[in-house]
């Protein structure tokens, strides 16, 4: 009866969250995010090239990782390893943002889910990301 007890309040947690998250704006916009997204797009020009050679891959939590260092040059891994950190540092920033405006810090890992399912869907063909059984590629 315990068990029975505890699945369903795990399944109803589950079912509170998605509903919450489904109240969740997304697109909420403020300064800060407005801000971070821009800082995300300029540097996007300097990765894009790092993703399609496969050096660089989305990460299942919504970040980005260094895939396959050998496919930079020696002189451009220290470059590239500050474009990943900076561009993590605004994805975690972002996602922290978006619960924040909505006034639910407590939602910060399900937006970080969903983006982190947006990134991978919105990935050009040829892009790896990671999912339960490791790298993948789109």
């Amino acid at each position: 009866m315990k068990k029975i007890l505890f699945g369903l309040l795990v399944l109803a947690g589950f079912f509170i969250s998605q509903i919450a998250l489904a109240a969740a704006d997304l697109e909420v916009n403020t300064p800060a995010i407005s801000a971070l997204k821009a800082s995300m797009q300029t540097r996007h020009g300097q990765l894009a090239a790092h993703y399609n050679s496969g050096a660089v891959g989305l990460t299942k939590d919504g970040l980005i990782a260094v895939k396959d260092a050998n496919l930079v040059a020696l002189k451009d891994r220290q470059s590239l390893n500050g474009l990943v950190s900076a561009e993590n540092g605004d994805r975690n920033a972002l996602y922290k943002e978006i619960a924040n405006a909505n006034g639910h810090a407590e939602w910060e890992a399900e937006i970080r889910s969903t983006f982190a399912q947006r990134w991978v869907q919105k990935a050009q063909s040829g892009w790896w990301y990671q999912d339960a059984s490791g790298w993948t590629k789109r």
